[in-house]
């Protein structure tokens, strides 16, 4: 069901780029059964936010020094010195924005002074209601290339409109690092501002050793561990079961505000 309320509005600046979607539970399908079936903690963690995808199907090379790309309809090596447009987007930019904006369009692909490192642009750009911001990282228990590593990235979009970015850290040299299209690159999700604030990370606590129960921390464990153990013909998945209806009942706390930038 669609939200009344949204939290985030995505702005598809690429029109060739796939649309964000919700992400999947099953990790488009590669969950095993068993892990699909029962463990709701990986499912939910699979599903938690939206996939965003590489705008246009393309090979990355790096010499070990410079880093080059190519696309569909292009045969040569073109090098990132340092920064690349998305083809034919800087025009249709031009088209669209203001007079004092013309040739600002947002580089697609960008090499960092890091070696390996590039900025590659998702097309997309977004705002959150007040208070919220948005994770970007690679897809979670979806497996991407071993050939590279995407960096994680919050970004307040509650207060800042700008493209959503990643950065990539290539592990292979000499060797074509294909990005597709139509797989899940990112992983974007929303996190609450103050989730990542001193003032939560700093509240934690550590009970060293079993003395530190009470007897209500031993009561939970019984119901959570020993008793369904302890029940031979137990149906499978007792944990997932009981989420599923927790989620079905309804969530508290939705998210009323407008989708209005918040003041700086």
């Amino acid at each position: 069901m669609r939200s009344p309320n949204p939290i985030v509005q995505f702005y598809r600046l690429i029109e060739q780029a796939r649309p964000p979607q919700w992400a999947d539970r099953s990790a488009a399908g590669t969950l095993p059964t068993r892990a699909y079936r029962y463990c709701d903690a990986v499912t939910s963690a699979a599903g938690f936010g939206w996939w965003a995808f590489c705008p246009l199907e393309m090979m990355l090379l790096w010499d070990g020094s410079d880093i080059y790309w190519q696309y569909a309809g292009v045969s040569d090596w073109l090098p990132l010195m340092p920064a690349a447009q998305f083809p034919n987007f800087a025009s249709k930019f031009n088209a669209s924005a203001p007079i004092d904006l013309q040739d600002c369009s947002p580089p697609f692909l960008t090499a960092l002074p890091e070696p390996g490192t590039l900025q590659l642009w998702s097309g997309l750009m977004a705002r959150t209601v007040s208070g919220w911001h948005l994770l970007v990282r690679s897809p979670a228990n979806l497996p991407l290339s071993n050939a590279f590593n995407l960096y994680e990235g919050i970004v307040a979009t509650d207060n800042w409109f700008g493209p959503l970015f990643t950065v990539l850290r290539l592990n292979r040299t000499h060797v074509p690092i294909k990005l597709r299209a139509d797989y899940p690159l990112l992983q974007i999700q929303p996190v609450a501002r103050g989730a990542y604030g001193e003032d939560v990370l700093s509240g934690m606590t550590v009970a060293d050793g079993m003395k530190a129960f009470q007897t209500s921390d031993w009561e939970a464990y019984r119901e959570t561990i020993v008793v369904p153990n302890s029940m031979p013909d137990r149906p499978f998945g007792r944990y997932a079961s009981l989420q599923r209806r927790r989620r079905q009942a309804g969530c508290p706390g939705q998210a009323q505000a407008s989708l209005r930038p918040a003041s700086l």
